[in-house]
């Protein structure tokens, strides 16, 4: 009798898919988008209230919205941007409260920096400083609107920034771009020829190394910008504006 033999098959394995790796985001994506919006508001081509369509910031920075998504996240949390369920992100509009709440904290933190750069400034320092002036001064004598206001912003991070405390930086950062927004929503009429004239006095004090007046004038400088706002509408009177009509 024959024996049979079994025959072997040789099974092979199914293929495996390659799933693909999701496409990472050019390295510094989000905090690109982060700071292109907050340099916008910082010197005032971005208004308060302005919506902020995820598509087209994804379509301007050529990235997927879920990156543009990180971004405004970051920015509501700085509260430079409001997130309305189902509307969409939209520029941030401080109210009043919040308006005082911010000139009042600038002045505690900048007082205080004022008065500890006062008694360690270097002849460097003051060199550094004089030359921001000198760029302020510029940009106002020519009418750059953004260039002025930035530099005019900039020159509290300098002074913070002379101190070598990066988290007292960072946070001042933050602290003038709300300051930008809101002197955007409550249209501030101090002029910035004000603000430049106030700094040379500040460094006119550091270099003079008197540091009772440079705190003084510090604190005076951020209270003549806050009392500039209109922070307190007038309730409008119906009649006188429809009785016309």
């Amino acid at each position: 009798m024959s024996r049979s033999r079994a025959s072997l098959r040789l099974i092979r394995p199914a293929p495996t898919r390659r799933v693909k790796a999701p496409e990472s985001a050019p390295a510094g994506a989000t905090q690109r988008i982060v700071e292109s919006v907050t340099s916008a508001i910082v010197e005032r081509r971005l208004m308060p209230g302005t919506k902020l369509a995820e598509q087209k910031i994804a379509d301007i920075f050529k990235v997927s919205r879920t990156i543009v998504r990180q971004a405004l996240n970051q920015l509501s949390r700085d509260r430079l941007v409001n997130l309305a369920p189902a509307r969409g992100a939209f520029v941030a509009m401080p109210s009043v409260k919040e308006a005082h709440q911010v000139f009042e904290l600038r002045r505690m933190i900048e007082s205080a920096m004022v008065r500890q750069l006062g008694k360690t400034v270097t002849d460097g320092q003051l060199v550094e400083l004089r030359a921001h002036l000198r760029a302020e001064a510029a940009a106002v004598s020519r009418s750059d609107v953004s260039g002025r206001t930035r530099l005019l912003g900039d020159f509290h991070i300098v002074l913070a920034r002379m101190l070598g405390n990066d988290v007292l930086v960072q946070l001042l950062t933050d602290l003038i771009a709300r300051s930008s927004l809101i002197s955007l929503m409550y249209q501030s009429s101090h002029s910035a020829e004000e603000s430049l004239a106030e700094h040379v006095r500040i460094v006119d004090a550091l270099e003079r190394r008197d540091v009772r007046t440079a705190t003084r004038l510090a604190e005076e400088h951020l209270s003549n910008v806050e009392q500039n706002l209109r922070l307190d509408p007038r309730i409008p009177d119906l009649v006188q504006i429809l009785g016309t009509a």
